[in-house]
């Protein structure tokens, strides 16, 4: 005879809390890049999400209307919690290229731990389907080499930088430098290490924009 559970077992069985919009948005953001991270943009569907959190799909589309939708939410986090990122390694620079220095490395190494970022910027399918996604991606690389020429601009003015660097073009060189290390990591995977390519590259950098003493 099957017995039945008493008031206090009741009591005592566990409940998941109920999340507010904002936390299952993160979540399902946070499934999406997981997912985009081992199969690519393109492969992953509402249906892979929702299984991934053990959701129906109608319960993702409650919050996101289409998965273009998932993808734009999902670079607008990327570009709160990088900002964020670099901002505060920035500002423990003992001079503008030291924080140079520790902006590159801190962008690399958030890079290394959310592989999906490369995957959803270098996706021309997903960029030509939903020009949101383009104009926040240009907006976002915009205001970040505008920071980084910021701090060239104060390089030179206290003469650590060379005074002929054109700080537009070495901020651009600075970005290029992240996109072609993510490159290669992508293409020869496990064989070049992301965050070690990157203690090669950057004091090749460093010094060509470093003043010369004399």
């Amino acid at each position: 005879m099957r017995e039945e559970m008493t008031s206090t077992e009741e009591v005592d069985k566990p409940r998941r809390r109920r999340m507010d919009a904002g936390e299952r948005q993160e979540e399902i953001i946070r499934a999406a890049l997981d997912l985009a991270a081992s199969r690519g943009v393109e492969s992953v569907t509402t249906q892979d999400m929702a299984d991934a959190l053990g959701l129906t799909q109608g319960a993702i589309f409650r919050h996101f209307p289409t998965k273009d939708d998932i993808w734009l939410a999902a670079i607008h986090w990327v570009r709160g919690r990088l900002m964020k990122v670099v901002d505060a390694a920035a500002t423990k620079g003992a001079n503008p290229l030291d924080a140079l220095e520790k902006m590159f490395f801190a962008h690399v190494s958030f890079i290394a731990r959310h592989p999906a970022i490369p995957r959803m910027v270098f996706s021309d399918q997903l960029l030509r389907r939903d020009t949101r996604l383009k104009l926040l991606i240009q907006e976002i690389l915009t205001g970040y080499e505008a920071k980084i020429a910021g701090l060239l601009g104060q390089a030179k003015a206290v003469g650590l930088a060379r005074q002929d660097v054109d700080e537009d073009s070495a901020a651009t060189l600075f970005i290029g430098m992240i996109q072609g290390l993510v490159l290669q990591s992508s293409i020869f995977g496990g064989r070049r290490s992301l965050p070690e390519e990157a203690k090669k590259v950057f004091p090749i950098y460093l010094d060509g924009i470093r003043a010369r003493i004399d």
